[in-house]
């Protein structure tokens, strides 16, 4: 089984609204492979960055690891993916641009309700890192 290191944000605005990204019919956040010579933290952000257009992004701190296995059509192997996470600040009056070429068809800050049916339409390890993150440092998600 192939191995791929990856990074993602939880990007949270001053109103403690969470950024989340819609992709292939499901709600996410923004992470991507971490390239060579990249840290996680700098993959995080440069994942961020291309996949919703925000460019003032702060890393506050590190948030967890998840896992998940899946089957790479492309090089027809079973891959296990670890994800760095990391919460950051942004700012709510950048313009949000989606990602298309990622199949990113729309990106939306959301509230403790806009959360809620969320999480209902999102992955398990993306269901896991939102809840952890609520769970270790009491945010109001």
């Amino acid at each position: 089984m192939k191995k791929l290191m990856a990074a993602g944000g939880l990007v949270f605005n001053e109103k403690n609204e969470l950024l989340m990204i819609f992709r292939r019919g499901k709600w996410d956040l923004p992470k991507g492979k971490t390239e060579a010579n990249e840290t996680p933290e700098m993959s995080a952000i440069r994942e961020v960055q291309e996949e919703t257009g925000l460019q003032n992004l702060s890393i506050r701190y590190f948030s967890g690891i998840t896992h998940h296995e899946y089957f790479d059509p492309y090089i027809h192997e079973q891959v296990l993916k670890e994800t760095q996470w990391f919460v950051m600040s942004a700012t709510i009056n950048e313009k949000l641009i989606p990602q298309t070429e990622e199949d990113i068809t729309a990106i939306k800050w959301a509230d403790d309700t806009d959360l809620i049916d969320m999480l209902k339409n999102t992955y398990p390890n993306i269901r896991q890192i939102i809840t952890l993150e609520k769970e270790s440092h009491h945010k109001d998600l």
